[in-house]
């Protein structure tokens, strides 16, 4: 883990340390918890490759064009 440092409101720190309290755990537990929650989405790994590749760009709209091009389906 790396280690930051964030400044909060008294009252806040307050009812932390009674939440940590309550759930028998930290403050720096509840904080990390409530960071992962926020980030949500972002921390997950995002595949870098998909939907790239080189070919036509009206490939969907002109298949029979381009098929007939590569000599596809025939014997």
């Amino acid at each position: 883990m790396k280690k930051t440092s964030i400044y909060i409101e008294p009252e806040v720190d307050m009812a932390l340390a009674r939440r940590a309290v309550a759930e028998g755990t930290t403050k720096a537990e509840l904080i990390r918890a409530a960071l992962r929650d926020a980030a949500g989405a972002s921390l997950r790994v995002k595949p870098r490759a998909v939907g790239v590749f080189t070919g036509p760009a009206d490939l969907a709209a002109r298949t029979d064009e381009h098929l007939a091009q590569t000599g596809f389906g025939e014997s």
